[in-house]
């Protein structure tokens, strides 16, 4: 595989939130923390050193991995490294997205896998282990429950109302048949359909299927996955949950932030509540609010607490107590020795809001790293954009606007319309000022007219051009099926396409050469081919 870079903002993608922080903006400063470079990893590792509970870290790590960690060498090395103070974590987080979702999901880990890989070469000192959080205990199961293949979606039917990882797969059987026969006939699509078909259809939960399908995928680079949805791991942040839910410290400190970056000009993407935990049962993941009279609510389920209840349940059963999008990175810092978070644009603009809870807890804000984002296509893609006059970069502007160009560049004919405007403009200068020394009021009746003849003159060029069209019809087909087949639905190919096909195409060479072309601190979109 081969690969080339273009910026950013010329994909016309991304927020400007995410741009002016690759930028370096110093309007962001106060909202992140050290640089996503090697010189503030070299501060990072400086301020991270002793504040883990690893010896908790490791053991639940063994638990939930179980023999499958004994099959993945690789990764009970990294597992067991954790206990080593001269070993940190770079950790991205995702949802459970059946059969991996979006090729972002793989985009997202591969770009942690290479962080990791930089850091050890830069650091060799320290040891650097991968970790992808999963979010087992989101309950947005409509997010999740679907991948697409060429335009085609592949669905698990189910009803769902706690947690997604806790639900068992064992209903996915028509979903996986679906996802294996889309698949075809081949040793790399006999390899992915039975790695589908283990994970989902020979575990009781989706999170153990979501562990050994990553495992299947990224084990042997040593990537480590972690369910936070663990009371060992609550119990440790039970004090953090105390602490929040009484003194709503993360809703007043967010509020202050959010004012400050939409003072500086930054869209804001989390909206903080004044209690920012769920209640969270094998049967429902409810928020919960503080009423007027001092108590506390789970809503929806008649179910109320005052404030020593409260604590009393947070300290006994803390698994019941499930961060939103606000807690959740305070929970990830104190669990591991993180040194960065890697995440898509939006997850980049929330995580730039929430550096006041860190400040306030005194827990180390992380580094953030915006993952790898890139297309993949072929050779013969390469050369069709190459034989239409385009470019990678080019092939991001809106296919109207591509088409306008090719026929302007290749027609035999002058479309524009310039000079001849600019011989009228002319005109109308002597008309409007013989205009005004017959009667200065006429002035504006001569801009109107000036005006109207404009915009006939516009519309005049785009018939001209329209009409042009019709002589580059089969190259203007071309450019069509091009930005379809490189986005599909009108988006970027990595937020609507399943990586399955690809795998067919490529097996696990397709993963190794992610990594290999992947450079997650030069911040460039990467395309593949």
């Amino acid at each position: 595989m081969k690969a080339t870079y273009i910026d950013y903002r010329d994909t016309n993608s991304f927020s400007k939130t995410l741009l002016s922080y690759l930028d370096n903006d110093p309007a962001l400063a106060p909202f992140a923390g050290n640089r996503p470079d090697i010189a503030g990893f070299a501060q990072q590792l400086q301020a991270k050193v002793g504040k883990t509970d690893r010896q908790l870290l490791v053991q639940r790590l063994r638990q939930q991995y179980g023999r499958l960690l004994e099959q993945t060498p690789e990764v009970a090395a990294n597992v067991t490294a954790l206990l080593d103070e001269n070993t940190f974590t770079v950790t991205t987080g995702h949802q459970l997205n059946i059969f991996t979702g979006p090729l972002y999901f793989i985009f997202k880990i591969v770009s942690t896998i290479r962080l990791a890989q930089d850091l050890q070469k830069a650091f060799p000192d320290h040891r650097f282990v991968p970790v992808y959080w999963m979010a087992t205990e989101d309950h947005d199961f409509a997010e999740i429950n679907h991948a697409r293949l060429q335009g085609k979606t592949i669905a698990w039917e189910a009803a769902a109302t706690g947690a997604t990882g806790r639900m068992n797969p064992a209903g996915m059987v028509e979903a996986v048949r679906q996802y294996q026969k889309f698949l075809g006939l081949s040793d790399n699509s006999a390899k992915l359909a039975e790695l589908v078909e283990a994970a989902y259809l020979r575990h009781d939960s989706l999170a153990a299927a979501t562990r050994y399908l990553v495992n299947g995928l990224f084990g042997r680079y040593g990537l480590v996955t972690i369910d936070a949805d663990d009371a060992d791991f609550k119990r440790s942040f039970a004090p953090y949950i105390v602490q929040d839910m009484l003194g709503e410290h993360s809703h007043r400190a967010i509020a202050r932030t959010s004012d400050a970056l939409q003072d500086a000009g930054f869209a804001t993407q989390v909206h903080a509540r004044e209690i920012n935990f769920f209640y969270l049962t094998d049967t429902y993941r409810e928020r919960m609010v503080r009423l007027d009279d001092g108590r506390y609510e789970v809503l929806h389920q008649k179910l109320f607490f005052t404030e020593d209840e409260l604590k009393k349940e947070i300290y006994q059963r803390p698994e019941r107590f499930s961060p939103n999008v606000v807690m959740r990175p305070l929970y990830e810092e104190i669990i591991l020795p993180n040194l960065a978070y890697i995440g898509g644009g939006a997850e980049m603009v929330y995580w730039l809001q929430l550096k006041g809870v860190f400040d306030y807890y005194g827990v180390d804000f992380p580094i953030l790293v915006p993952r790898n984002s890139a297309m993949i296509t072929d050779d013969n893609m390469a050369v069709k954009v190459l034989r239409l006059d385009l470019t990678f970069k080019s092939i991001f502007k809106d296919t109207e606007e591509l088409k306008k160009e090719y026929v302007r560049r290749h027609t035999k004919h002058r479309l524009n319309l310039n000079d001849e405007w600019m011989e009228l403009n002319a005109i109308f200068g002597k008309l409007r000022l013989r205009a005004h020394k017959i009667d200065p009021s006429l002035g504006p009746s001569t801009d109107a007219v000036k005006a109207r003849l404009k915009k006939a003159i516009n519309n005049l060029e785009r018939k001209l051009i329209k009409a042009d069209k019709r002589n580059h019809e089969d190259a203007l087909i071309q450019i069509e099926r091009i930005k379809e087949k490189l986005f599909p639905g009108g988006v970027l190919q990595e937020r609507s396409e399943n990586f399955g096909l690809l795998y067919v195409k490529h097996g696990d060479q397709l993963i190794r050469e992610l990594i290999s072309l992947f450079n997650p601190l030069d911040f460039k979109f990467t395309i593949i081919y």
